[in-house]
């Protein structure tokens, strides 16, 4: 086959794949086929099988992943351009853009390489447990972007995935590649079988993979009845242009609009004000927290509320004698670490803090800071963070004097549901995402980012608030469901009565048990590569 004609069919896996990604309405059905032209490309290279095939089956499978991932995350870019160090510019572009499309492709090449030693229906567990291996991968290690784990493209028609709650998102990756196999599979028997239910038995049976799981989502969904125990609360969206948001307003203007907007929609019984990321944007030290003016101002806002309690996001600073954490830099005699987090207050003296953990590599932190640590002065003039931000190790979970306990959630982080998940199993009864949406504009990038948290929802089956500064705020029920959503680029805020859950799902309590599994999975099907070829040249 004339390698113009592959391309067409990696150009056209491409294009399916993009136009199923969220937020396109009403197509995210294409991703249970959008792999299938790539497959007959690579299949008819295989057959083929003339000099180079391995680089070729790269080659094509890189140009699916490549312009799919491209045309999906575009938005990145305008995050990216705003970042005056060229360097950095640059190396945290290849992080969205290139590495996630190379892990995918790598996946596809090791399967190639596994269909020459083993069987078919091997070879096909191979591509299986190499492609979520690679998607679970970019989840956890220091350059971690899992925005295009395939399981995240259900959000898009959040009633197919309603048995996340079992499974989390990977259940969702295993479903659209099985669903592509298959897929495969019977157009190829469609082609070669002339007539007969031989020809139409792969179909049907494609058919069924494909009905079963979505009609058990779908009566899922219809069936689904939340536990009443409701809870007032308000989000705020004070639509503050990010760009502006730390020169250009002083933190008591800023606050000044926080509290007028709380106060423009809330009532007495109001339990909960939820304020998004970096909402007291000077950076407070946690240790004088009490004395501070901004955190002050808050508490006082609160007094009209009797029983209310205030999340909000803050930048934060603490001090150390000596080096502590890998992030923190020499400040005169001392160490200090900086966090984007968040701050619950109340009307007590109890403060609690979470510092935000899943940071974004290259723009919050240094990949492999100790490996990496020559080059630190590249990263020197990104936001004054020359170690980056400072983070802690495990989830948190703030609870308020009423017993009620609530997962912070910050920006980048709702991406990851078994994260999100351990704070729930201790203890969390809604989630509370607190994000700063506006870096990218109105583009895609505010809506996917949107989308996303309706999974989160569902796999916990937990009440999610959504508090963003330029866009877009709402509240999302345990079915995933958005109840209630502010405009982009408005200055609002919303209140709802939501329902607090306390039982945990099968994912709650058993986490992506099913990528760590694929990846044990993986590493033993990819030693066979190297092993049937050493068995064949001992023979």
């Amino acid at each position: 086959m004339k390698s113009g004609n592959t391309a067409l069919l990696a150009l056209l896996s491409a294009f399916l794949m993009w136009l199923a990604w969220p937020p396109i309405p009403y197509t995210t059905p294409l991703l249970l086929v959008g792999l299938v032209p790539l497959l007959i490309a690579l299949d008819k290279l295989m057959l083929k099988a003339e000099g180079k095939t391995g680089k070729k089956i790269f080659l094509t499978a890189g140009l699916t992943f490549l312009v799919w991932n491209t045309a999906s995350i575009y938005w990145v870019y305008n995050a990216i351009s705003a970042v005056n160090n060229a360097v950095v510019a640059a190396f945290v572009s290849l992080i969205p853009f290139g590495l996630g499309a190379l892990l995918m492709t790598f996946a596809f090449w090791l399967y190639y390489r596994l269909s020459r030693v083993a069987s078919k229906n091997i070879a096909y567990l191979g591509l299986l447990s190499f492609y979520v291996a690679m998607e679970y991968l970019h989840q956890s290690w220091d350059l971690a972007f899992p925005w295009m784990t395939l399981g995240n493209g259900l959000s898009g028609m959040h009633q197919l995935a309603q048995w996340y709650e079992y499974t989390g998102v990977y259940g969702g990756s295993v479903w659209i590649l099985l669903s592509n196999i298959l897929a495969f599979e019977a157009y190829k028997k469609f082609k070669t079988v002339s007539k007969g239910y031989t020809r139409l038995r792969p179909v049907l049976g494609w058919a069924l993979f494909i009905l079963l799981p979505a009609g058990l989502s779908l009566t899922k969904y219809s069936q689904y009845k939340e536990k009443e125990v409701p809870v007032n609360v308000v989000a705020v969206q004070p639509n503050i242009d990010p760009y502006l948001k730390f020169g250009g307003l002083s933190s008591a203007e800023q606050l000044a609009i926080l509290t007028r907007l709380s106060d423009s929609v809330a009532q007495p019984n109001t339990e909960y004000f939820i304020w998004p990321e970096t909402a007291i944007p000077s950076r407070v030290d946690e240790d004088r927290i009490r004395s501070d003016a901004d955190f002050m101002t808050a508490q006082r806002f609160l007094e009209k509320y009797k029983n209310g309690t205030l999340i909000t996001g803050i930048e934060s600073i603490k001090f150390y004698p000596d080096q502590q954490t890998l992030s923190a830099r020499k400040y005169n005699n001392d160490y200090v670490d900086v966090f984007n987090g968040a701050i619950q207050i109340e009307n007590s003296a109890n403060v609690q803090f979470y510092h935000k953990s899943k940071l974004v590599p290259g723009v919050e932190k240094m990949p492999f800071p100790t490996a990496l640590a020559v080059l630190a002065p590249v990263f020197e003039g990104f936001g004054g963070t020359v170690g980056g931000y400072g983070s802690q190790k495990e989830p948190g979970v703030f609870y308020a004097y009423s017993g009620i306990g609530v997962a912070p959630v910050i920006c980048y982080e709702s991406i990851w549901g078994d994260w999100i998940g351990q704070a729930v199993k201790n203890g969390a009864q809604f989630i509370a995402i607190l994000t700063n949406d506006g870096w990218w504009g109105n583009t895609s990038g505010k809506d996917q980012h949107l989308m996303y948290a309706r999974l989160r929802a569902i796999e916990n089956r937990r009440y999610v608030v959504r508090s963003a500064n330029t866009g877009i705020s709402c509240f999302i029920n345990q079915k995933g469901d958005i109840i209630k959503q502010a405009g982009w680029w408005t200055r609002t805020a919303l209140k709802a009565d939501i329902n607090l859950n306390d039982e945990l799902t099968l994912y709650t309590k058993t986490g992506d048990v099913i990528a760590k599994v694929l990846c044990v999975v993986a590493l033993l099907l990819a030693l066979i590569i190297p092993y049937k070829k050493w068995i064949k040249k001992a023979g």
